[in-house]
């Protein structure tokens, strides 16, 4: 199994992100948002009545013939990864 997370954030962000929370995955940058918005994931999004884009918080399960088996919308941050090591 690989994991891969993805952010429109820039490798030096990324990078930073990753050593201060001591994340141990690949991270990806896509700060032109090409593939962000090729998987549905840079949306618009409202907060205290202001509109803007940015990224949803979803996973997709995708097999080794790159296919995606399933879709996770809108996750708690604080759950998920607990509910699909389970569910995996």
């Amino acid at each position: 199994m690989i994991i891969i997370g993805m952010s429109a954030d820039s490798s030096k962000k990324q990078k930073n992100f990753c050593e201060k929370q001591n994340f141990q995955y690949l991270m990806l940058s896509d700060e032109q948002k090409d593939t962000l918005k090729a998987y549905k994931t840079w949306v618009p999004k409202k907060m205290y009545g202001r509109e803007y884009e940015g990224i949803a918080r979803c996973t997709y399960i995708i097999d080794e013939k790159g296919v995606i088996e399933k879709t996770y919308q809108k996750v708690s941050v604080k759950t998920h990864a607990k509910d699909i090591l389970e569910e995996l």
